[in-house]
């Protein structure tokens, strides 16, 4: 069954949707939650509460929380390097090409960041332009900006 919670973090509305036991969604803006979770969510959702709130007040690198991801071969393969860039720093859209042995689906990892489905948990937002600018993102460049500022200013 879906559960959806919607809660703001540091001025960010978000919206997680929890299925069986995991975090199936993680998306920016304000959902209809759901009126009467089953209690199984409920605890998740403490959980993912609890490790954003510690990440958005600079306690916590990386998070502990069961994740359930649809997408395709593809797709997966990109989410899941996104989860090997540490805290801090960023990569390329092609250096994950490149990573992924894909180096010249630099656009095609840029397609599934777009999809991530997790934002923050899986950390698109880590991902830059090969010229360092920040592009596009599900939460808006501002957004991006101030999650990259956040982590680069925990790590000095």
């Amino acid at each position: 069954m879906r559960n959806i919670f919607t809660e703001t973090f540091d001025g960010i509305d978000l919206t997680v949707i929890a299925e069986n036991g995991a975090v199936a969604s993680l998306t920016f803006g304000r959902g209809e939650p759901t009126p009467a979770p089953e209690p199984e969510a409920l605890l998740l959702w403490d959980r993912v509460r609890e490790e954003l709130t510690e990440y958005f007040s600079g306690d916590r690198e990386s998070f502990d929380l069961p994740l359930r991801c649809s997408g395709t071969q593809f797709q997966r393969q990109v989410w899941a390097e996104l989860l090997h860039i540490p805290y801090g720093q960023t990569r390329t859209y092609g250096e994950l090409a490149r990573l992924i042995a894909r180096p010249r689906a630099a656009r095609a990892v840029g397609m599934a960041c777009h999809t991530n489905p997790i934002a923050i948990l899986i950390p698109c937002h880590r991902v830059i332009g090969s010229t360092g600018s920040l592009t596009g993102f599900a939460g808006g460049l501002e957004v991006k900006e101030r999650l990259l500022r956040l982590e680069s200013s925990k790590m000095r």
